[in-house]
């Protein structure tokens, strides 16, 4: 794809300056502890790397290892120790080579030198610790499990599971099987018969619906094997990191060697039968090529990126830390379950983020199969403008797999069709049981959470309805299966709001011919709001735009037009004579510190650059006191994109740099907790959205280049754009000096705010 001749000389010079190798992570010093971690991974398997006097170490997660009590269990820790020891003399070197989406570790000890590369496969469950040294060294391996007997969990340590702070008697951590079979160490987490899933339908009075609920929980097996060349068992020995008391298998090679190979295979199969589990992870094909996962994340990297290159440091560490976070959201690239907002596959020892909490590495705050959607929303939407679409299909799949449950919770409730999913919705798509009550009303409707959170917010899943759409109409995908959900999804709203009007009165309808959307909640925070205007903008956005689907029938089409022309108007204030979105008609208190006002503005956009209403819109952002003092760059705290879809430059640099600035600990992008956990992705996928939509906006065919964008800070870019378009550009002291737009047809609807 060659440049116009006039920009050849420029895009040169520009490619040097723009390099890839400036962003990676490079330790010259070993670490304190776990916190002091790196992120390595790869095709749904995540590992925390550190060397912690002398010893190497590595967490290892998986997507969808949920354990009868919906905790996300770590399947273990290893420790590498070699003798003589590489990592005992004065030289030192750590590095994540992102281009190629890897670690290694190298040390020099006297003469003797040594390195380690620590990989995962793309495309198999498979682990790999490859070791290299110019002297012949003895390799020691150790599986080491907090999990080799049975815990009770008490007090805030089920907040990693589904019963938080409301445990129904003793809940336990049931043990892992491990064992040394053929100088391989096996080990497996069989789920038990009865889990919380089972608790949460009888407490949800499902039960006589139970044989047709979706049950993700049930027969799951879940472990893996490690083994090494020329490795042979050579017993256990227990220790205690931190708080948490381990037993340890170990290998250690047979004689010294200049090489060795550990690999550690994963398997995760729902059956019965241990030995069919073993059978499976027997049948992983043991690949060592590396090649084939070094092209899956080159080609990654070349799809879409942003380098800056500017004075200010703080814009440097957002680019930086954006393609850092961009990588740990890649490790999940083909997960059964999509990324957690609390941690993702890169939490690490509780009481390194909370002193207070001395629990096992198994620990995250918000719950391991509890997804909370006005978070996890957060960590999706980036990776639209990225080109990540096949990241996004199973944070999609996520909910058609629990469409069905969904739809049967609004039959046995309220007699009406259409899914109700909740805001803390559990992965078998029933309300969170601490969150639905247990002290509840004798007469309250078994539908609702007994909450004062999230009592009736609804509305969340629409934002993934939206994106479902919006996948179609950048990439082109095929979305005919997940037609069903969002159209379930809307005739919630129609159901339920005519079913709620009709115990009121006789009219379903208010005098205007719309849905009375009460009670309903604007975000978590204002609360039994009248109309709120995050459910009316999510409703009238993605109606409109599933009208537009060319294959649904024209029956349909006019089905949901009629749903259309009942969607309430969004309603305003004033603001010291300023007019402003209002959250809501009217609402009863405040219970949180959202600011679903300017929901409208993104992620719906309603309001925006070159678009009616753009100065209600900033006089919201601006002057509403409540948004104002919300406003923060902390979590999940969206005021940086807000800023930047109003073209407001200096508050969007301002507020995005305080967000993707480098983090307190070692890894610059393990943010958090803020309100949720380390690291903390709803954290760093806001900041992403911020410096995309600071860099490109699309609205219809239209695509705004640099439309609240600092002029020196010089970039490189790639990005995407609706209608199957990339576009990427240079800009060098405020020039766009380069500019590529595929298909080239689509430069004509380009829009250049900053010359």
């Amino acid at each position: 794809m060659p440049f116009f001749v006039f920009f050849v000389p420029l895009c040169l010079i520009a490619s040097i300056a723009f390099s890839q190798e400036k962003d990676n992570v490079v330790w010259t010093t070993q670490s304190r502890n776990s916190s002091e971690s790196m992120p390595v991974g790869g095709g749904d398997i995540g590992l925390n790397l550190w060397v912690e006097k002398g010893e190497v170490y590595v967490y290892l997660s998986r997507s969808g290892t949920f354990d009868e009590n919906n905790t996300l269990l770590k399947l273990g820790r290893v420790k590498l120790k070699l003798s003589p020891n590489p990592f005992e003399g004065k030289i030192f070197k750590q590095e994540l080579i992102l281009k190629d989406g890897y670690a290694q570790i190298s040390g020099s000890n006297g003469k003797l030198n040594t390195q380690i590369k620590v990989w995962v496969d793309v495309f198999n469950p498979i682990v790999h610790l490859d070791i290299k040294s110019n002297q012949k060294v003895t390799t020691e391996a150790s599986y080491e499990s907090w999990r080799f007997e049975d815990r009770i969990t008490k007090g805030k340590e089920n907040n990693q599971n589904s019963y938080k702070w409301a445990p129904q008697g003793i809940v336990k951590t049931f043990k892992d099987e491990i064992s040394l079979k053929n100088n391989v160490v096996q080990f497996y987490h069989q789920n038990k018969s009865e889990t919380v899933f089972d608790v949460t339908v009888k407490q949800q009075g499902l039960e006589d619906r139970k044989a047709d609920l979706f049950n993700p929980l049930k027969n799951l097996i879940f472990g893996g094997s490690m083994q090494g060349n020329n490795m042979v068992p050579t017993g256990n020995y227990a220790g205690i990191y931190l708080n948490t008391p381990f037993k340890a298998w170990t290998l250690r090679s047979k004689t010294p060697s200049v090489s060795n190979h550990i690999i550690i295979t994963f398997n995760t199969s729902k059956t019965e039968s241990i030995s069919e589990w073993e059978k499976d992870l027997n049948a992983v094909e043991n690949k060592t090529d590396q090649k084939a996962s070094i092209k899956w994340w080159n080609a990654y990297w070349k799809k879409s990126f942003i380098y800056i290159n500017a004075k200010d440091e703080t814009a440097n560490q957002s680019a930086k830390n954006y393609q850092l976070f961009r990588y740990m959201l890649g490790c999940n690239a083909f997960g059964k379950y999509p990324t957690k907002f609390n941690g993702g596959l890169f939490t690490f020892d509780p009481q390194l983020t909370d002193t207070t909490l001395k629990y096992t590495p198994d620990f995250r705050n918000w719950g391991g199969g509890t997804h909370t959607a006005q978070n996890q929303r957060l960590v999706y939407w980036p990776m639209l403008k990225s080109g990540d679409f096949d990241l996004m299909k199973p944070q999609f799949d996520f909910y058609l797999d629990l469409l069905k449950n969904a739809e049967i919770r609004s039959e046995a409730a309220w007699g009406h069709k259409g899914a109700s999913f909740t805001e803390q919705l559990e992965n078998f798509g029933l309300p969170n049981p601490a969150e639905y009550g247990w002290k509840r009303p004798a007469d309250f409707n078994k539908g609702m959470e007994y909450n004062a959170w999230l009592e009736y917010e609804w509305d969340t899943v629409l934002e993934f309805c939206m994106m479902i759409l919006e996948t179609e109409r950048y990439a082109g995908k095929n979305i005919e299966k997940y037609l069903p959900l969002i159209e379930s999804s809307l005739t919630f709203f129609k159901e339920h709001y005519t079913y709620l009007a009709k115990q009121r009165g006789a009219k379903a309808l208010d005098a205007e011919g719309h849905l009375i959307l009460y009670p309903g909640s604007a975000a978590e925070t204002y609360k039994m709001a009248y109309n709120s205007t995050s459910t009316i903008a999510a409703l009238k956005t993605v109606l409109e735009r599933l009208i537009e689907q060319p294959t649904l029938t024209v029956t349909k089409k006019a089905e949901w037009a009629a749903m259309l022309k009942t969607i309430p108007p969004i309603n305003f204030r004033q603001f010291d004579g300023h007019t402003t979105i209002s959250p809501a008609k009217v609402w009863e208190r405040i219970n949180n510190t959202e600011s679903p006002q300017l929901y409208p503005v993104y992620p719906w956009g309603i309001y925006g650059i070159g678009k009616p209403g753009l100065d209600i819109a900033i006089n919201t952002f601006k002057y509403d006191t409540d948004v104002l003092k919300f406003r923060s760059h902390i979590g999940w705290k969206q005021d940086n994109i807000f800023a930047a879809r109003l073209g407001l430059t200096e508050d969007a640099a301002k507020l995005t740099t305080a967000k993707l600035k480098d983090s307190d600990r070692r890894f610059p992008a393990f943010w958090g907790p803020g309100f949720d956990w380390t690291p903390d992705h709803n954290w760093g996928g806001s900041g992403m959205i911020g410096l995309q939509e600071m860099l490109m906006q699309a609205d219809g065919k239209k695509i705004y280049l640099f439309p609240a964008w600092p002029k020196d800070w010089d970039v490189h870019f790639k990005l995407y754009a609706p209608y199957q378009t990339t576009v990427e550009g240079t800009l060098k002291d405020g020039k766009l000096v380069d500019l590529r737009v595929l298909p080239e047809s689509r430069k004509t609807d380009i829009i250049k705010m900053i010359n």
